[in-house]
């Protein structure tokens, strides 16, 4: 069993204090089972006033964690403190790592780091021969690159873990181009690194989304004929351009299509997986869609249309879902800035939707906004096993 303990701080520049409200909502003395690990999100405020570093100092675990522009937590309701969430249990141990600098799209750089923690690992098997035990769940931060994509750091992470199910978020920040924007891991702070926690033992984490609704999605589905990973350069054929007009878009009369960002984008990647999100950031002159994510050729894509009353629906629904599931100790849940942006004059309207079910006396939770989502997704063909994937304007959560 994995025992989730919450813990907030609004203040930014009283060090002392901040970690006096942390210590006043967890004893860390007494509160612990044997093994434990903290996940740590705040606005960048936080780490460049030593506020995150001094907590690494006086927490008896490892921590890791992001920055972003808005996180809560069970009984909080300002998204702009510094959330600590603690796993703590007899039965359930934890590694917390984090990789060299990444500046390209070098998967050797994430394997050499998985490879060298379950080297590391001191949980084995009987027998002395065994190889070490894996882990059950990969908890990942990730950083937000021009020059690195979140299906990269999916992919790889998958690549180097056989498989295991990974749950996570890219960072982001409260910065207009996310330039402050870092990964969290004990008392230090990158911009190019990804931090992991690995969850040994007897675990079996469940996994929540809200996407959109199906009435929301168009009837009219383009088949991908030619893509380069995150560039979508033809659909049935076609220049994206002539799908996305045949689709009710429209250009302006500098021939850009302006809002294309804003409407989500359902891909199914035609390989029995269920479909995901993703967004096309802008089209190109020449009619190719530069998207947050990779989209394979061979793929099925429809449009979709966001709007609040869409998000808080689709949160509503996975709320509903997730309080079903029996025995909860905990949720972790990573919602895209890209539904932040959307909930037009009430941002915070998703966050208080989650507290209004779980908080301050129900379940445990850690409610952080991301930009870019790691979550396993069910196969289709009712096997129950699952595939890693990475999202766009979605709402993750994993359950313990």
């Amino acid at each position: 069993m994995v025992k989730t303990l919450i813990a907030f701080t609004d203040e930014i520049d009283d060090i002392d204090y901040a970690l006096e409200q942390i210590q006043e909502q967890i004893d860390f003395d007494g509160d612990l089972y044997a093994n434990s690990v903290g996940i740590v999100s705040c606005i960048p405020a936080y780490v460049e006033s030593g506020v995150v570093k001094a907590l690494a100092e006086v927490v008896p675990f490892a921590i890791a964690g992001i920055t972003t522009i808005g996180t809560t937590a069970s009984g909080a309701d300002d998204l702009t403190q510094l959330t600590l969430t603690v796993l703590t249990s007899d039965d359930v141990s934890f590694k917390v790592a984090w990789t060299d600098p990444i500046q390209s799209e070098d998967a050797s750089i994430i394997k050499r780091s998985f490879e060298a923690s379950f080297a590391d690992s001191d949980r084995t098997d009987a027998d002395a021969d065994a190889k070490p035990e894996l882990p059950k769940l990969v908890i990942a931060y990730a950083p937000l690159s021009m020059n690195v994509g979140g299906d990269f750091f999916n992919n790889t992470i998958d690549e180097a873990t056989g498989g295991i199910p990974c749950f996570g978020v890219l960072a982001v920040d409260d910065t207009p181009d996310y330039h402050s924007s870092q990964v969290i891991y004990n008392g230090d702070a990158a911009a190019d690194r990804l931090a992991y926690i690995l969850v040994y033992g007897d675990i079996e984490p469940r996994f929540h989304l809200a996407t959109i609704s199906q009435e929301k999605i168009s009837k009219d589905k383009g088949v991908v004929t030619k893509s380069d990973g995150v560039q979508l350069l033809e659909i049935n054929g076609k220049s994206v351009s002539e799908f996305l007009i045949s689709q009710g878009l429209k250009l302006n009369k500098d021939g850009i299509f302006e809002g294309v960002n804003s409407f989500p984008y359902i891909v199914d990647f035609n390989d029995g997986a269920a479909p995901l999100i993703r967004v096309m950031f802008m089209v190109t002159p020449e009619g190719y869609a530069v998207c947050g994510g990779s989209i394979p050729e061979g793929s099925i894509l429809s449009v979709g249309y966001f709007d609040r009353n869409e998000i808080i629906k689709s949160t509503d629904e996975a709320i509903k879902q997730i309080d079903k599931d029996p025995d909860t100790q905990g949720i972790l849940i990573y919602s895209c800035i890209g539904r932040y942006f959307n909930l037009e004059f009430n941002p915070e309207e998703e966050a208080e939707k989650v507290e209004d079910c779980f908080g301050p006396e129900g379940i445990p939770y850690q409610f952080t906004y991301g930009g870019g989502e790691l979550c396993p997704i069910p196969t289709t063909d009712g096997s129950g096993r699952l595939v890693n994937r990475y999202h766009n304007c979605t709402l993750i959560a994993c359950v313990f």
